[in-house]
């Protein structure tokens, strides 16, 4: 009697133990969405964090990339991610700053002549203040990822003056301080998805958009826009997010875990955005593409009115914060 005993409580271990055993080996899934093309620096960076994340986890954690907004736009994601429905997003400014509206300052026009000055300033005090904002928001910032600065593209005419703008049908994304710039320099500006946005410029819905050259590549928007015009009206972050709804359920090593996979994609994503920028200004030269460069002052003194207007804004004190520190 005694033998059966023990042999049912040592069955009884080695369950409990099999099945201690198999939660810890359970691998974690979750998913990063954003709207960019493969081969662009977001897919790619995207793709190296879900490898680090795996490795660094020996697998207890897989990512999957949905990529090329099979997930939705980027304000749909956001949406997502505040809810916990998506665990992680490459996203878009626009598309943030919708909910915290503090991430307009960064585009404001003409901030920035190179990109490595709008790292600093994420990098510093102004990226701090938004990433705790963003954590409010139900967010967590994992990086501030690199959008680059924004050119113009249209299929009727070679832009060299901010009058040549005006009249054109020029779409861009659902972002206040994007459809200002493009308005104050007489653009006609419409919204459409960045998905349907090849169709709408083939079509003639739209005749032309701005973006900066990696998407204008990755997409092949060059295929249906001959002129080109390297205006770098603006500048752009795509931020790194996480739900906090999935952060929450992380373990503090895994979060750990995380913040450092996080820091090696951005680092790596900016560096495949600054190089690919480098390069495809010859690239889509040799694809037919006529390109056109501006007298920068003359197009910066031509958007002061959009300074005017966000300085007095909701977001006044920190637009003009942002603005101080980044000249």
């Amino acid at each position: 009697m005694q033998r059966k005993t023990i042999v049912r409580t040592l069955l009884a271990l080695a369950t409990c133990a099999a099945t201690s055993f198999g939660a810890q080996a359970q691998t974690t899934k979750l998913t990063l969405g954003h709207g960019a093309a493969p081969g662009n620096p977001r897919h790619e960076a995207a793709v190296l964090f879900a490898e680090r994340i795996k490795a660094k986890t020996n697998g207890r954690i897989e990512i999957q990339v949905a990529h090329s907004a099979q997930l939705g736009d980027d304000a749909a994601m956001i949406t997502a991610l505040r809810s916990g429905t998506l665990d992680i997003s490459a996203n878009s400014q626009g598309a943030i700053a919708n909910v915290v509206p503090e991430y307009a300052a960064i585009g404001l026009p003409f901030l920035f002549s190179d990109v490595q000055k709008a790292w600093q300033l994420l990098d510093g005090p102004v990226g701090e203040e938004l990433t705790k904002r963003t954590a409010a928001k139900g967010m967590v910032v994992l990086g501030y990822w690199d959008n680059g600065i924004r050119h113009v593209t249209n299929s009727k005419k070679a832009i060299k003056a901010p009058g040549d703008l005006k009249g054109l049908k020029i779409r861009t994304p659902p972002d206040a301080m994007t459809v200002d710039i493009m308005q104050t320099l007489g653009a006609d500006t419409q919204q459409i998805k960045f998905a349907e946005l090849y169709v709408a410029l083939q079509q003639g819905v739209v005749d032309g958009q701005e973006n900066p050259l990696a998407n204008i590549a990755s997409a092949k928007l060059y295929e249906v826009q001959k002129y080109l015009t390297l205006t770098g009206h603006k500048y752009e972050t795509n931020p790194f997010v996480m739900s906090k709804r999935s952060w929450d359920r992380l373990t503090p090593a895994d979060q750990k875990i995380f913040i450092e996979a996080g820091a090696e994609a951005t680092q790596a994503q900016r560096k495949l955005s600054k190089e690919a920028d480098e390069k495809l200004v010859a690239e889509l030269k040799a694809k037919g593409v006529q390109i056109e460069t501006i007298d920068r002052k003359v197009f910066v003194d031509a958007t002061k009115p959009v300074y005017t207007k966000w300085s007095s804004g909701p977001i006044g004190e920190f637009v003009q914060r942002v603005s101080q520190q980044a000249h």
